[in-house]
């Protein structure tokens, strides 16, 4: 079987779906449950995509889709834009036990034809702010307002929505970290007196417009501002920015406490959030064999690691609505929140509910927290590689014998790769094993041994060459007590695997900044043209 798609005919495995165009959009209208995936790296992702479409690149699948699609019954559909990964994922997928797995017909070029696609990355939050600033008319000061203000203000606090490390990255001037999700939670405990002024950032537009609306929503009589274009707009009108601070407000609040429950308990009322007794709750426990379920605790995730209830994957409130793709992948999916104040829930659910979302809520009344330490990612269990392992002694008592080929993230490889190792991508072996030097032997390693185990497979099916897998990776090499080069990286690969997001860090370019800003104020139309969000701004 044959599916034309614009790079040329595609050979897909036997008795694969496919899945229309048109089906999955009146699946996406209906609100019926569907996991859409986009198998090639995240930076063609960031330039062209359908609307709720997750980034899962082919060398991610295993250590990522257990998370992003717990049920294996989920209808999943997987696409690419000719390069011929889709048909390599399908069988992967299955091997993972899902039941339901197609190939949407005629890929990213056939969809293109019914629908809009979309450039960058968590593109429905960023839409659905948008959405909210046109709505409600959401209050915003320019970087030249805003720097009047602090400058001249003493009754005035500034509140950084985004969190904390990118906070400590840079911020402007009086900022407190107090991430998005924490805002209603902890805002009139930082600014009692209903005279102060408030200014809600973040990097671009999304959190600060969200964290603003939130806190009107809220019920705060102050004066409450976004910063126009966070720390995009106060860079490109010139203004300074702080590096390294780290002023953050984490105790609980107290004499505030009760009046953020009451106005948290009213606004979620109004919007239609349902808090879950115990029975409810079990029952869609019971139900997520039918039913795909994400149990997500909201709180920070200082909190999370000391304690949380069982089976609940820590997802800050804030950044969850920022970037609900990275933690939920199916589309019509039930969503359950934790926290154990009754604020941060609510707040949460109640974006995620007018974003078209099954969101409801549950407390400690409900679940016990007492799990504690971090959630490692669900992954399979590693394929047994048998004779293919080397140890890191192994490797370093006669590295000349052997090529090495690391398929960690590009970023991670250019902060510290193992010395003479090259960076290539998995999905890229049938084309760039070719390049690698030597006709020897190759060991593969990526940052824990897991993606290369996953590789190992796919590798050898690229050449004739012997292929060994560093047990334990990268960090096995550094256990040792070994260094990395820092200095002579060796890019097999295009590192076109995680896109550059003009809104993190301090080295971004000024036209790429703008033209970030000037995509975002154009969301909204194309968000009306395409027509599938089901958004609804209360």
């Amino acid at each position: 079987m044959t599916l034309y798609q614009t790079s040329g005919p595609v050979t897909l495995p036997e008795r694969t779906a496919l899945l229309s165009p048109t089906e999955l959009r009146r699946r996406w209208r209906a609100g019926d449950e569907v996991a859409l995936l986009d198998v090639r790296e995240e930076g063609p992702y960031s330039l062209s995509h359908p609307f709720f479409a997750v980034s899962l690149p082919l060398s991610q699948i295993e250590l990522r889709i257990l998370d992003l699609v717990p049920r294996l019954s989920a209808p999943v559909v997987v696409y690419d834009g000719g390069e011929g990964y889709a048909a390599r994922a399908v069988p992967r997928i299955k091997a993972l036990g899902y039941t339901d797995v197609a190939i949407l017909d005629g890929g990213l070029a056939g969809y293109a034809w019914v629908g809009e696609v979309f450039r960058d990355v968590n593109v429905p939050s960023k839409a659905f702010g948008e959405l909210v600033e046109a709505v409600r008319h959401t209050p915003s000061l320019s970087a030249d307002e805003a720097k009047a203000l602090i400058e001249t203000e003493s009754n005035l606090v500034v509140l950084d929505a985004r969190r904390f490390e990118e906070y400590r990255t840079m911020s402007i001037p009086r900022g407190i970290s107090v991430p998005g999700g924490e805002l209603a939670y902890r805002a009139r405990e930082i600014a009692p007196s209903s005279d102060t002024t408030i200014i809600v950032n973040c990097a671009g537009r999304t959190r600060s417009i969200v964290g603003t609306q939130s806190l009107i929503n809220a019920g705060l009589p102050n004066r409450i501002y976004a910063l126009r274009n966070g720390t995009i707009g106060w860079t490109l009108a010139g203004h300074q920015v702080e590096r390294g601070k780290t002023a953050r407000f984490l105790e609980r609040p107290q004499a505030s406490y009760a009046a953020a429950l009451e106005d948290a308990k009213a606004w979620a009322e109004r919007v239609g959030v349902k808090s879950l007794d115990r029975t409810a709750f079990e029952r869609l426990r019971a139900e997520a064999g039918q039913r795909t379920l994400y149990c997500l605790d909201v709180r920070t995730p200082e909190e999370y690691a000391a304690s949380h209830p069982d089976g609940f994957v820590s997802a800050p409130g804030g950044q969850l609505v920022q970037a609900l793709d990275e933690w939920v992948g199916v589309r019509g999916a039930r969503l359950v929140l934790f926290d154990d104040d009754g604020v941060r829930a609510r707040m949460t659910a109640s974006w995620l509910v007018q974003m078209g979302w099954d969101a409801s809520i549950v407390g400690p009344d409900v679940i016990a927290a007492d799990d504690a330490g971090v959630r490692p990612p669900r992954r399979p269990r590693l394929p047994d590689i048998g004779e293919a392992a080397i140890s890191a002694d192994e490797l370093a008592a006669d590295p000349s014998a052997w090529t090495i080929v690391d398929l960690t993230r590009s970023p991670t490889y250019k902060a510290g790769h193992i010395p003479g190792a090259h960076f290539v991508l998995a999905s890229r072996f049938a084309e760039d094993i070719a390049k690698l030097p030597g006709d020897g032997g190759i060991v593969l390693t990526s940052e824990d041994g897991a993606e290369a185990a996953f590789a190992l497979a796919d590798a050898q099916t690229a050449t004739k060459r012997e292929f060994r897998v560093l047990s334990g990776g990268t960090r096995a090499w550094t256990a040792s007590g070994r260094e990395l080069d820092r200095d002579r990286p060796s890019w097999i690969s295009d590192a076109n695997d995680v896109y550059k997001r003009p809104y993190e860090g301090t080295d971004n370019a000024s036209a790429a900044m703008q033209a970030y800003i000037d995509w975002e104020l154009q969301l909204v139309a194309q968000l009306a043209n395409d027509s599938v969000s089901n958004f609804h701004v209360v």
